[in-house]
């Protein structure tokens, strides 16, 4: 009676065994299958239109030289750091002039009135859509490197570094004199402001008339925000914290 039992005990554990490696094998040859449906279509040529993994569409709002809003969401150009709207750069005489302002300019006058295309390429540290965007055919993202008003972000990605090459060649934008490169900037920004923000957490959080909006230390407003008395202001560790707390960043231009 025991062996009767322990044959069947065993038959059925057989059977259990042989469905889930059939539904494993099921599942990871559709894994596959999906992997390859949603592989982009440019094989990784900057410039190239045709968008084919998961996309966002609609008309964008300009924050910076690097980052679009479509509704609600908030996009990163994926592959390259514009100049930090505060930022400015040596013109070929010699003379500064706003090459941070210049780059988000340029990067409002590149879209104008089309809707713009982003293929989805994950979320960063702030969790923002990193994106490679097109509009009116033109991907964004290798435009503003190509017009040199971006770097080729290479801690990230080197699909920019040969079109950085040739603005730096045509002393384009950014590279027609001395510009430091924005994560620098950033860096230096922060540096800066840490001694008098409490406990190093330097983003500022205002409240305004049109809601609440945090500012980063190279935002060019955020010497103007005073942070005396209550109203609501706070500071902020991480833009990632002051998103999370529902705060959005201040516009750019």
């Amino acid at each position: 009676m025991i062996d009767t039992t322990l044959k069947a005990y065993a038959t059925r554990q057989l059977g259990c065994l042989v469905l889930a490696g059939g539904l494993a094998a099921g599942l990871f040859f559709s894994g596959g299958l999906a992997a390859r449906t949603s592989a982009p279509s440019s094989g990784g040529n900057p410039g190239s239109a045709a968008p084919s993994r998961a996309t966002i569409t609609g008309h964008a709002r300009v924050i910076d030289g690097d980052t679009i809003a479509v509704g609600g969401m908030r996009i990163r150009l994926e592959g390259i750091d514009a100049p930090e709207t505060s930022q400015t750069c040596t013109s070929r005489s010699g003379e500064t002039w706003p090459c941070g302002r210049k780059a988000t300019h340029e990067l409002t006058q590149l879209i104008g009135q089309e809707p713009v295309t982003c293929e989805e390429r994950g979320l960063d540290k702030y969790r923002r859509v990193l994106g490679v965007c097109w509009a009116g055919g033109v991907e964004i993202n290798a435009e503003m490197v190509r017009r040199g008003y971006a770097w080729a972000f290479v801690r990230y990605s080197q699909v920019y570094v040969g079109l950085e090459a040739q603005a730096r060649a045509a002393k384009a934008g950014i590279w027609q004199g001395a510009a430091q490169p924005a994560w620098d900037y950033r860096a230096g920004s922060w540096t800066s402001a840490e001694p008098a923000a409490p406990a190093g957490c330097a983003i500022k959080g205002n409240v305004t008339a049109t809601g609440r909006i945090y500012h980063m230390p190279w935002s060019p407003w955020y010497d103007k925000v005073k942070m005396e008395g209550d109203r609501g202001k706070r500071w902020f560790c991480s833009e990632a914290e002051a998103l999370a707390a529902g705060w959005r960043p201040a516009s750019q231009l």
